[in-house]
């Protein structure tokens, strides 16, 4: 896949996930504030029907005491719904108005005047005295009542709030207006002057916030007809008033789920596309090296071959053994460079079949070394073995092992630079386990290289000069049989200092069978 197409890819991508993102948040944002707009719907209504109906408690309280001379004070059934308010006032207002002994079944249902006077008092005579007497008794009636509601106006003038609200029947009031409403959250409230000083504080058992927030505290103001010195204000708070509306938005969390679910496919997506460009780029490189590391014994055998063809070569001892021993060198060489491409099959496997035996680690080490010293040797350096591991017995694969440790071996000569190579080999327990290190003098690794020496086909950069041969796959392999073995290994390297693989394996008093 060429780059262009993968960040052309890599653009869409961003761009249909933004957009999905910005139309969830708008409809998240909508619904919260449509939830919360209902929600301040049904509390305003409520906090307005509370205070009309403490106003209406106050007026029929008032006129009561006027027309009957009753205490409602000490009645305990005030909490009268409007209608049944409006039937007892009517009813009070009927009988003040019906004083000539005239009851108001009467008055609502005029009876007849029979004439006892000889045709004197006629039904019509009779009908409009009882119009007249009605009317009369209607006016009385609204002046007796105008009365009162003038004295009541100014009576409650100058009372305080606290003399005009009955604060324990304003609690009944607003918890009942409020689930009338379809509010059913716990609330707290208090009663405030247009100053701010609170007059009075309910004493619910519920979490009161120091400082609520500005949208859960609702404020209605009492008589709000009046235009008194004295205003009182209705604050309620909501504490829970946010979980509410979260809550509400449940039918959400599946999209909010699938958005996730989203992001996470396309975080997958991403690492994939790149590491498929990554590994084809490594697969490349391997097939540039291989044919590199392939040609050139390759090219030495076929050209040792044409002078032995050639009658025009001297067929002399001296040179028929040279040329025997060039084309067994790159044989040799060749066969090396096949079997490192056919450690790529170990690869291709879950598990590779190990044939496990009980080996004395530091004896195969000894032996590793000994067949080892004459490559380091030859080039000025220099092996120091410290083989002090009293408990060496371990099960492993002798052929996979040796492989291991004389890859390890083999970059540390690779990678010594110009100075002599000091090579330190070394055993030790321990607990149950037995380690290995392999340190070196050499050109070290960096950072950024440490994190990836053991991925397969990486190699780290040498410039643009084939004087480290290899496929990127030596390290690779020995992680992978370090692992079938049960251990693990590990790197530490400085640049200019040197590098220390430690590879730790079970013994086989620890090893895990399973």
């Amino acid at each position: 896949m060429k780059r262009t197409t993968i960040w052309l890819l890599i653009i869409f991508m961003l761009l249909t996930f933004v957009g999905l993102i910005v139309l969830q948040a708008r409809y998240v944002r909508v619904n919260a504030e449509m939830i919360e707009s209902q929600f301040n719907d049904n509390v305003q209504r409520s906090l307005f029907q509370t205070v009309s109906l403490v106003e209406e408690n106050e007026a029929l309280e008032y006129l009561g005491q006027t027309l009957e001379g009753n205490d409602y004070h000490n009645n305990n059934n005030r909490l009268l719904t409007l209608d049944a308010q409006n039937v007892k006032l009517k009813k009070n207002i009927d009988s003040m108005a019906n004083n000539p002994k005239l009851t108001s079944e009467q008055l609502n249902r005029p009876g007849i005047r029979l004439s006892t006077g000889h045709g004197k008092a006629t039904i019509e005579e009779t009908s409009r005295y009882l119009q007249l007497k009605f009317q009369q008794n209607f006016s009385r009636s609204k002046t007796i009542l105008d009365q009162a509601v003038f004295r009541w106006m100014k009576e409650t003038e100058d009372k305080e709030i606290s003399e005009r609200v009955n604060f324990d029947e304003l609690d009944g009031i607003l918890d009942k207006v409020l689930v009338n409403n379809g509010v059913k959250l716990p609330f707290y409230y208090s009663i405030v002057d247009k100053e701010g000083k609170v007059i009075y504080n309910c004493h619910k058992s519920i979490h009161q916030d120091d400082d609520p927030s500005d949208n859960n505290v609702y404020t209605q103001k009492f008589f709000p007809l009046e235009d008194s010195n004295r205003a009182a204000y209705l604050q309620v708070v909501f504490p829970t008033k946010q979980n509410y509306i979260l809550s509400s938005m449940n039918l959400l969390l599946p999209s909010i789920a699938l958005l996730i679910l989203i992001f996470i496919v396309f975080v997958v997506a991403l690492i994939i596309i790149f590491r498929q460009k990554q590994l084809n780029n490594m697969k490349n490189d391997f097939v540039n090296n291989m044919t590199h590391e392939l040609k050139t014994p390759i090219s030495t055998i076929s050209l040792a071959s044409q002078m032995l063809q050639d009658p025009g070569v001297g067929k002399t001892p001296e040179i028929l053994k040279h040329i025997s021993n060039v084309i067994r060198d790159e044989t040799k060489r060749l066969s090396l460079q096949v079997e490192k491409v056919l450690q790529m099959a170990v690869f291709e496997k879950d598990k590779s079949m190990l044939k496990l035996n009980e080996i004395k680690i530091n004896s195969l080490v000894a032996d590793i070394i000994s067949n080892f010293s004459l490559k380091v040797t030859s080039k000025g350096g220099k092996i120091t073995s410290n083989l002090k591991a009293l408990n060496d017995v371990a099960l492993v694969d002798e052929v996979h092992f040796t492989n291991v440790i004389f890859n390890l071996m083999d970059n540390a000569l690779k990678y010594s630079g110009e100075k002599p190579l000091l090579l330190t080999i070394e055993t030790w327990n321990d607990k149950d386990n037995l380690l290995i290190s392999i340190e070196d003098n050499g050109i070290g690794i960096s950072k950024d290289d440490l994190k990836r020496v053991f991925e397969k086909f990486y190699r780290v950069s040498t410039g643009n000069v084939h004087n480290v041969k290899g496929f990127g796959l030596g390290l690779a392999y020995v992680k992978k049989i370090v692992s079938e073995h049960k251990g693990f290994i590990k790197v530490e390297s400085e640049l200019n200092i040197g590098t220390k693989f430690i590879i730790t394996i079970p013994t086989l008093k620890n090893y895990n069978y399973d």
